[in-house]
């Protein structure tokens, strides 16, 4: 406890702390939290995906790509090929009524985003498999 709390007219006897023995410790595990992270990057680094002959780290780039395109593509094929715009309801509003329309094949931007979440689910489930079977060791 590095602080302590008490109202004005309380004594007590402050918790036991040492400034000192805190911060080599917070530096001990400081160090072996980053030696753990860069036997993963390396495992990552080296270890290559059996299917697919691309490393761990490259998969998880990819997997990042592959997750924007999907969010992309949900938007194109979540629209309509011709849409109403304005307010314009029960006659009111005066001018033309305007419609928006899709410049692309919807259908097409419907499948693509299935194919690609198709692959997310596939490298996913080759990483899952990777990461189970495989092992590294950390010198600590």
């Amino acid at each position: 406890m590095s602080t302590y709390v008490l109202a004005e007219g309380e004594a007590a006897e402050p918790p036991a702390y040492d400034y000192g023995a805190v911060r080599e410790k917070v530096a001990q595990i400081d160090g072996q939290a980053r030696a753990i992270r860069h036997a993963l990057h390396r495992f990552n680094m080296q270890t290559v995906l059996p299917e697919r002959g691309i490393t761990i780290d490259e998969a998880l780039i990819l997997l990042a790509q592959l997750s924007g395109r999907k969010e992309r593509l949900n938007g194109l094929a979540s629209r309509q090929p011709k849409e109403r715009l304005g307010d314009r309801y029960f006659g009111s509003g005066n001018g033309p009524i305007e419609y928006r329309y899709a410049n692309y094949d919807v259908a097409q931007a419907e499948a693509d985003y299935r194919a690609v979440a198709d692959e997310i689910a596939a490298l996913q489930l080759e990483l899952d498999l990777v990461n189970q079977t495989e092992v590294f060791s950390i010198e600590l």
